[in-house]
């Protein structure tokens, strides 16, 4: 079966030679099937039209071609929202009113928190509170997240979930590894985790594939699809581009950004090289 694979950047900076590599790979992939371009742009305070624009005119420089038309998050809230009403349907998202100072501040006086992939996981303060406590803050108009109480959300599973990367082979899930989530704020509709699973079934990913970082993070992505009833796709997470010190690069490291190294004369095949 033809593969569909999609590159999905942020246009929240200049793409370097990491994001060249991550497109290249699943460009690969694709070949013979379809290569898609996805625009990550939720985070409207830091997404730029300048941005934009250098990924689509870096990606042809690489000698890329993709699928029209481009899929843009920030045009496709109402997918998120309708995905948090199944979610709600089923009773696994609460409102949590914590500023992160106030997580912070518990985390210390808890002593040993429990640690995911990002740090110290959520203590858990909002998941009790009563039904009338949360209606009346939410009237009040405080601010608040909606999280995942994966806890509850793996009761409603009734099998054991398994996923695999194609390199690392099967995996049995781990849905507690993030803690409880947060899957959307007041004024956004969506976090990352929520908009990803959404997307890459709208979309018809067949294959994931992405930086190793974001291995653990399949594990809650596979209970969500599951929650949701959304088709699952196989993952393959390649390794990270990083500098002379070990350090993923980072799009504030304008030195190797590919707009940069275009203008210092590079070629596409030097790129292409450099990322072997």
């Amino acid at each position: 079966m033809p593969e569909v694979a999609r590159f999905a950047p942020s246009p929240t900076g200049w793409l370097h030679l990491g994001h060249a590599y991550a497109a290249l790979f699943a460009h690969e992939k694709a070949v013979g099937g379809r290569f898609l371009i996805r625009l990550e742009d939720i985070d409207g305070t830091r997404a730029r039209p300048e941005y934009e624009e250098a990924i689509f005119e870096d990606l042809a420089w690489l000698g890329l071609s993709w699928e029209m038309p481009v899929r843009r998050q920030s045009d496709h809230f109402d997918d998120y929202r309708a995905a948090l009403a199944k979610l709600e349907a089923q009773s696994v998202l609460y409102p949590c009113f914590c500023t992160r100072r106030e997580i912070q501040e518990e985390i210390s006086r808890a002593g040993n928190a429990p640690q995911g992939p990002d740090g110290p996981l959520y203590p858990g303060t909002c998941r009790n509170r009563s039904v009338d406590e949360r209606a009346e803050r939410i009237a009040a108009g405080e601010a608040y997240a909606l999280r995942l109480d994966v806890a509850k959300a793996v009761t409603l599973v009734s099998k054991q979930l398994t996923w695999k990367d194609r390199d690392r082979g099967s995996f049995t899930m781990r849905p507690d590894v993030f803690g409880d989530v947060v899957l959307a704020r007041k004024d956004t509709p969506a976090s990352y985790h929520l908009a990803v699973v959404v997307d890459d079934a709208l979309q018809g990913i067949t294959l994931v594939t992405r930086g190793e970082d974001l291995l653990e993070a399949t594990h809650l992505h596979r209970l969500l699809q599951e929650l949701l009833g959304l088709p699952v796709p196989e993952w393959q997470h390649h390794r990270l581009i990083t500098d002379e010190t070990g350090k993923r690069l980072a799009k504030r490291d304008d030195a190797r950004s590919l707009r940069s190294l275009r203008a210092a004369g590079w070629s596409p095949e030097r790129v292409k090289e450099a990322i072997r």
